[in-house]
C-alpha cells in the first residue's frame, strides 16, 4: 500500500492492535486448558461468554498485517500465541481448545446429544469459528506451520465430536448462530483433501436454507443478517471444491444478488437493528441509532471476493469499491484507532468508536481485520494475465512472473490512475482494467503516452494484450459523474454519489 487514505487506516489499526495484551486475549484459552493464565482476561463480551473470540480475529489481523506491511511485531506476536495455543491443545489431550467457559463440560454433553447446556451458552460455535479462522489465516497468510497442525487436530476433534449427531441433531444445533463453520472446514479440505471435511462442510450447511436460496426464495426479512452471510460464504466454498453440488452454488448467487440489488444501502451496508429490514419499507433504518453492521459489510465482501474469483465480473468489483470506501474505511478513527459497530444512517447522528482494552464486539474483531487487507483485491490474476480491480495506490511484487507494477494516483480525488511496469523480461500477457460502473463517457487508456483502442468484455473490463516491456507506462483517464441513487424502497430518500463516493444522504421532495 502506497500513501492513502486506505494506507493511513492501516497505519492506525496496526497501532490499536498493538496495543493490545497476547496474553490477557489468550487467557481465556489457558483456563479452559486448566493451565494458569499469564494475564487477566480482557473485560467487556470477552467476559460475558464470548470469552476467546478476539483472540481468533486478532491471529487473522496479525497475519494479514505481516504480509502487509512486513511488521516484525506482528509476526512475533502470532507466533508466540500460536505456541501458546499448542500448549493448551497439547495439555487438554483431546484436539479441543477454546474459551468457551465449561467448555469441556457443554462439548462432552452435545456429543450425546443433549443440548441443555448447549443452548444456555452464548453461540459457541460462532466463539469457535473465529478461532478455526484466525488458525487458518496464521497458516495461510502468516505462513506459521504450527498453526496447521493445531487446526487440523482442533478440526478432528470436531468431526469425532459430531460423529454421532444425526442430521436431524444437527440441523437442530444449527438453528443457533454458528458463524461460517462450513466454510472453515472447507478450507480444511483445501489444504488436506480429505473428504471427511468436506462432509463436515455440507453437515455444517443448514439443508432448508441452501433449497430456499438455490430456489430464489427470499425469506431473509427479519432474519439476524449476519448469522446468515457467513453461512453463505461457506456455500461458495463447497460448490467451488464440490462442483456437482449445484445447489449451494445457486443458493450463494442468489443471496448476494437480492442482498446487493435489493437489501444494500447505498454505502454498501445492510440490516437494521443486526437483522433484515422489508426490502419495501427502510423506514427503521432511516429511523434507527443502529444502522447497518459492520460485520455484515466486512462478511459480504469475503463473499463478494470468492464469487469474483470463480466468476470475474466489474459488478462484483463495483459492490467492492462501493463498500470498502464508503462503508469500511469510515469503520475506523483516522489517527487513534477504534472501531465501529453500527453505521447510523440516520441524519444527524453520529457513529461510536471503541476503545483499545475496554471493547470487545464483534466489529471490533473484524475490525481489526478490515484495515489490514486493503490490498488483498486491488490486483488478481488468470494465469499470466493480471486484473486491475480497484484504483488504490499500492506496488505489486508479483515474483513468479518477474513483475514489479506501481499504481500512482490521487483517486478519487482526481480521476485518474497511472501504472509503471517493471518486467525482468519482455512478456506477452492481457492486462485487465476494471470499467466502474459510475465512469462518465469512456475510458481513456494511454501506453506511453499514445492513445490506444480498448475493448470492453463481457465481464465488465477494457482489455490491453500485448508484449509488454520493462519501463512501460500506462495512463488511465477515469471521468466521474455525480447522480442521485434512491434507496431501494424508492421512499423518497435518495444519496448523492461522486463516482465511487458518497457524499450526502437527503429526502428528494425537501430540495426539489
Amino acid at each position: 500500500m502506497l500513501e492513502s487514505p486506505f494506507s493511513e487506516a492501516e497505519k492506525a489499526d496496526l497501532k490499536y492492535m498493538m496495543q493490545l495484551d497476547p496474553d490477557r486475549l489468550l487467557a481465556p484459552y489457558l483456563r479452559e486448558a486448566g493451565l494458569p493464565a499469564k494475564a487477566q482476561p480482557y473485560g467487556n463480551w470477552e467476559s460475558m461468554g464470548l470469552d476467546g473470540h478476539t483472540a481468533g480475529h486478532y491471529l487473522t489481523a496479525l497475519a494479514q498485517m505481516d504480509a502487509s506491511l512486513g511488521d516484525k511485531g506482528c509476526k512475533e506476536r502470532l507466533d508466540y500465541m500460536i505456541s501458546e495455543l499448542a500448549r493448551c491443545q497439547e495439555h487438554g489431550q483431546n484436539g479441543y481448545i477454546g474459551g468457551v467457559p465449561g467448555g469441556q463440560k457443554m462439548w462432552a454433553l452435545l456429543k450425546t446429544g443433549d443440548f441443555s447446556l448447549f443452548y444456555k451458552k452464548w453461540v459457541p460455535w460462532y466463539n469457535l469459528h473465529k478461532l478455526f479462522a484466525g488458525l487458518r489465516d496464521a497458516y495461510e497468510i502468516g505462513n506459521n506451520q504450527q498453526a496447521k497442525t493445531i487446526l487440523i487436530k482442533l478440526s478432528d476433534w470436531a468431526v469425532d465430536l459430531l460423529s454421532g449427531l444425526s442430521d436431524k441433531q444437527m440441523q437442530k444445533m444449527l438453528q443457533t448462530e454458528y458463524g461460517g463453520m462450513n466454510e472453515v472446514f472447507a478450507d480444511v479440505y483445501a489444504i488436506t483433501r480429505s473428504p471427511v471435511y468436506l462432509k463436515m462442510a455440507k453437515r455444517f450447511s443448514q439443508k432448508d436454507f441452501v433449497h430456499a436460496l438455490a430456489g430464489r426464495e427470499d425469506k431473509l426479512t427479519g432474519l439476524h443478517a449476519n448469522t446468515q452471510i457467513p453461512k453463505i460464504i461457506g456455500f461458495e466454498k463447497i460448490a467451488n471444491l464440490s462442483p456437482k453440488d449445484t445447489l449451494y452454488g445457486e443458493a450463494a448467487n442468489f443471496f448476494w444478488n437480492t442482498v446487493v440489488g435489493k437489501r444494500t444501502v447505498s454505502f454498501g451496508g445492510n440490516s437494521v437493528k443486526e437483522h433484515f429490514n422489508p426490502i419495501d419499507d427502510f423506514s427503521s433504518m432511516i429511523e434507527s441509532v443502529q444502522g447497518p453492521e459492520t460485520c455484515n459489510s466486512y462478511n459480504m465482501l469475503k463473499l463478494t471476493e470468492d464469487l469474483f474469483l470463480s466468476n470475474p465480473s466489474s459488478r462484483y468489483m463495483d459492490y467492492y469499491e462501493r463498500t470498502m470506501y464508503n462503508h469500511i474505511l469510515s469503520t475506523i478513527r483516522r489517527g487513534k484507532g477504534g472501531f465501529v459497530y453500527f453505521t447510523p444512517v440516520r441524519p444527524r447522528e453520529y457513529r461510536v468508536y471503541s476503545v483499545a482494552d475496554n471493547d470487545f464486539w464483534c466489529c471490533v474483531g473484524t475490525g481489526m481485520e478490515n484495515h489490514g487487507k486493503y490490498g488483498e483485491m486491488i490486483y488478481t490474476h488468470q494465469g499470466k494475465n493480471l486484473y486491475l480491480n480497484l484504483f488504490v495506490a499500492s506496488e505489486l511484487n508479483w515474483k513468479e512472473q518477474g513483475m514489479r507494477l506501481t499504481q500512482q494516483n490521487r483517486f478519487p480525488y482526481d480521476a485518474n490512475t497511472s501504472v509503471d511496469i517493471n518486467l525482468k523480461e519482455n512478456k506477452e500477457f492481457t492486462f485487465y482494467i476494471r470499467r466502474p460502473q459510475w465512469l462518465r463517457g469512456s475510458m481513456a487508456v494511454k501506453i506511453n503516452g499514445k492513445p490506444v483502442a480498448i475493448t470492453v468484455n463481457k465481464a465488465g473490463y477494457a482489455q490491453v494484450h500485448r508484449i509488454w516491456h520493462n519501463g512501460d507506462y500506462v495512463e488511465i483517464a477515469l471521468p466521474m459523474k455525480d447522480r442521485m441513487i434512491p434507496l431501494p424502497d424508492n421512499s423518497g430518500w435518495v444519496s448523492f454519489e461522486h463516482g465511487p463516493v458518497i457524499l450526502g444522504l437527503s429526502l428528494i421532495r425537501q430540495i426539489l
